[in-house]
């Protein structure tokens, strides 16, 4: 049988220094008096000068209100209880920051007959501002997910009452929810001031390129419009009326025929947007035809209600051109 193996022993100048690396503030509350002992790293880590008759109440003050009487109640718990706790909360600095403390420590050190509780601080800000940023990821997933379906089941609603077989409505509807997916996966975080989803630009590239071979920006497609970022809801409206257009373009207009050509142009008024979808080498007689079509309850009903903005058809010999007109604010919003 092996010898058992021997513990080192950590000189004070190790241990202290393996403290610093850890970033480890010490305290001592002495029970008695309400005394607060603290070392050099605890002043600074609660921004205040070093003292030497710091008490309890006085740390207290600079808590966040929020977590006060949560920290004074824990706190004060420790004076009857032996053993370890750990509490996190808020402080607020000079400069008037919130920074997020761990206060880790044993109650009466222990030993009742002490007087004293010893521990610990931690600076966790960083981890508490990740956790945050978790939360509210999930929260805002969540309601992306929400208004996806309360969106789908309004594009079924209305898909049902427009086609006459189930296959015609099946198909019509993934079209319409696959364009919804296109545009859902351009939504990102954009720079302050562009939108919070999707650059324009990028959202008729995307829907379009599968009309095109040679892709949005080139071939008979060609699109020249403002770069500008788009909110998630006005990126959402905005892709059911491009896959609107471009499937009854694809059907009657110019993307029916190898001649056909399609140009998508904007430009700002004040604070408008005006965006000009412009047709040409239609088929005449088939494009006449199809203005019900382009006229639909869903466009309509999209850039009304949901944009807050108009849309109008001129049907001219060859081709058609498409004006919608939305305030800016509607599409960054």
């Amino acid at each position: 049988m092996s010898a058992s193996r021997s513990q080192p022993e950590w000189s004070a100048d190790e241990l202290s220094r393996a403290i610093k690396s850890a970033g480890v503030a010490l305290w001592t509350w002495m029970l008695d008096d309400d005394t607060f002992v603290m070392d050099t790293k605890a002043y600074e880590l609660w921004d205040i000068p070093e003292e030497t008759d710091l008490s309890f109440e006085h740390l207290s003050a600079k808590v966040h209100p929020a977590d006060r009487d949560r920290v004074r109640a824990a706190f004060v718990a420790t004076r009857a209880i032996d053993g370890p706790f750990e509490i996190d909360f808020r402080i607020l600095t000079t400069a008037s920051d919130v920074r997020w403390i761990s206060a880790r420590g044993q109650g009466n050190d222990g030993d009742t007959a002490t007087k004293k509780t010893t521990g610990i601080f931690l600076d966790v800000t960083g981890r508490k501002q990740a956790e945050e940023s978790h939360e509210l990821l999930a929260g805002e997933m969540s309601h992306r997910v929400k208004n996806l379906l309360a969106l789908a089941s309004g594009l079924t609603s209305i898909t049902s009452r427009s086609t006459e077989t189930k296959e015609e409505m099946a198909k019509q509807l993934t079209q319409r929810l696959t364009a919804l997916g296109r545009a859902h996966e351009l939504v990102r975080p954009l720079p302050d001031g562009q939108g919070r989803a999707a650059l324009l630009g990028d959202l008729f590239s995307v829907l379009l390129a599968p009309y095109d071979d040679h892709g949005a920006f080139a071939g008979r497609i060609r699109v020249a419009v403002p770069r500008m970022g788009l909110g998630e809801r006005a990126a959402t409206s905005l892709a059911l009326i491009i896959h609107e257009l471009a499937t009854n373009s694809l059907k009657y207009g110019a993307l029916s025929n190898e001649t056909g050509s399609l140009d998508i142009s904007g430009a700002s008024a004040k604070d408008d947007i005006e965006i000009v979808w412009s047709e040409h080498g239609c088929d005449g007689v088939g494009a006449a035809k199809t203005a019900e079509g382009y006229g639909s309850k869903l466009l309509h009903r999209t850039v009304s209600g949901q944009l807050g903005g108009s849309i109008d058809f001129n049907w001219v010999e060859g081709g058609v051109v498409v004006t919608l007109r939305v305030k800016e604010s509607r599409l960054t919003a």
